[in-house]
C-alpha cells in the first residue's frame, strides 16, 4: 500500500510539473501571430506556361527570348523556384549578355548559396552596366555583409540609403552591417537616422525595437495593427519575424533566432528580402552551433 501512495503522489507530481510547462509554452506561442501562408497566385502560372509556349516559337529575335527568359525567372523566383529562375537568368544572359536585372538576380540567389566569390561578379557586372541601379548597391551590400567585408558592406549600404533616408529597412541594413564594426557607433547611427522615418510607417516599430525603446512583448503585440487582409498580415510577419530573429541572434539567443527565422519562411513570401536570407540565417547558425538542434 506504501508503494502505491507513492507511485500515486509521484504521478500527481509529475502531472502537475507537464501542466505547468505546458502552460508556459501555450503563454509564450500564445503572443505570436500567425498568418495562412500566402498561396501561388494562379495568374503565375498560367504566365508561366503562357511564357514557355512563346520561348519554342522560332518566330522571335534573340533579344525577345533573352527578355522572357528573364521575365520567366522572375516569375519562378516569386514562387519560389529558385534553381529554375537562375537558369533562366544564365540563358537570359547567354542571349543578351547586357541584360542588368539578370545579373542583380543571380546575385542574390548566389548569395544565398553562400558563393559569394559568383555573387560580387554578378553584382558588380550590374553596376558596371548601370551604376544608378539602387538595388544592385543593397543586394551587392548584402553580399559583402554575409561574406564577412562588412567595410565594404557599409560602403554599399549607405549608398543605398542616401537614395531614400526616410526608408527605415534602409537604415535597418545599413545599421546591421555597421554593427559588425562598431555596435556602439552603429546604435548612435541608428538613433539619429531614425529622426528621418515618420512614426507612421510600422517598420519604424522595428527599429524602435533595435534601439531599445519598446520591448519584444510589446512588439509583438502591435505587429497586427492595421492590417486588414492576411496578405497584408503575411507580409508583415515575414519582416517581423525576420528582424526578431536578428534580434535576438543578436543576443545570442540562438534557438529563439532559429524559430523566427522558421517563422519568416513559413509565410512564403519568397520575393522580399527578408524571406530570401531567413533561411540563409538558418543555415548560418546551424553550421556555428554545436550540438544545439535548430
Amino acid at each position: 500500500m506504501k508503494i502505491f501512495y507513492q507511485i500515486v503522489i509521484l504521478g500527481l507530481i509529475l502531472l502537475n510539473s507537464a501542466c505547468s510547462s505546458l502552460s508556459q509554452y501555450s503563454n509564450v506561442t500564445g503572443q505570436l501571430i500567425i498568418a495562412e501562408p500566402v498561396e501561388i497566385n494562379y495568374k503565375s502560372e498560367i504566365a508561366l506556361a503562357r511564357m514557355s509556349e512563346v520561348i519554342q516559337r522560332a518566330d522571335i529575335t534573340d533579344e525577345q527570348r533573352a527578355q522572357l527568359f528573364y521575365d520567366r525567372g522572375v516569375i519562378y523566383d516569386s514562387v519560389g523556384l529558385r534553381s529554375l529562375a537562375r537558369l533562366d537568368f544564365n540563358r537570359a544572359l547567354r542571349l543578351k549578355p547586357d541584360l542588368v536585372d539578370a545579373y542583380n538576380f543571380l546575385g542574390i540567389h548566389y548569395t544565398q548559396l553562400q558563393e559569394y566569390t559568383q555573387a560580387y561578379d554578378s553584382l558588380d557586372s550590374a553596376i558596371e552596366l548601370d551604376s544608378e541601379h539602387e538595388f544592385a548597391y543593397l543586394n551587392r551590400g548584402i553580399a559583402l555583409y554575409y561574406g564577412g567585408r562588412p567595410s565594404l558592406a557599409v560602403e554599399d549600404l549607405k549608398a543605398f540609403y542616401q537614395h531614400r533616408i526616410d526608408d527605415p529597412y534602409r537604415a535597418l541594413w545599413l545599421f546591421l552591417a555597421e554593427r559588425e564594426i562598431s555596435n556602439e557607433q552603429a546604435l548612435a547611427s541608428l538613433e539619429d537616422r531614425a529622426e528621418n522615418i515618420s512614426d507612421k510607417m510600422w517598420a519604424k516599430q522595428i527599429i524602435n525595437l533595435y534601439l531599445g525603446k519598446i520591448s519584444q512583448d510589446k512588439f509583438m503585440n502591435i505587429l497586427s495593427n492595421g492590417v486588414q487582409t492576411n496578405k497584408e498580415l503575411s507580409d508583415r510577419l515575414c519582416e517581423a519575424y525576420f528582424y526578431l530573429g536578428k534580434i535576438n541572434q543578436i543576443n545570442g539567443n540562438n534557438h529563439d533566432a532559429a524559430n523566427f527565422y522558421k517563422l519568416a519562411l513559413s509565410t512564403n513570401v519568397f520575393e522580399f528580402v527578408e524571406h530570401r536570407y531567413a533561411k540563409l540565417e538558418l543555415d548560418i547558425l546551424r553550421e556555428n552551433t554545436v550540438n544545439q538542434p535548430l
